[in-house]
């Protein structure tokens, strides 16, 4: 499941229409169709505000596990 997959399932599950979500993210609903129909991809800024809209965690939307460790960056001296 990706991304998109998770933010279409996010929207079913809760009985959200695709005309409520594009006025969640001011667009239009042809706009939020063609998101989920991959024509088009989210931007960041959308994740961003369906994130806080749905209550969950830019890690669940792009699928993450959630107590991920991230590679430690070595700084030159």
């Amino acid at each position: 499941m990706d991304y998109v997959d998770r933010l279409t399932a996010l929207r079913e599950d809760r009985d959200i229409s695709q005309k409520k979500l594009a006025e969640v993210l001011n667009c239009q609903q042809s706009a939020v169709s063609k998101y989920e129909k991959r024509r088009v991809p989210y931007s960041v800024d959308n994740i961003i505000t369906l994130c806080k809209f749905y209550g969950v965690s830019a890690d669940y939307i792009l699928g993450l596990p959630e107590n991920m460790e991230y590679p430690k960056r070595d700084r030159e001296k």
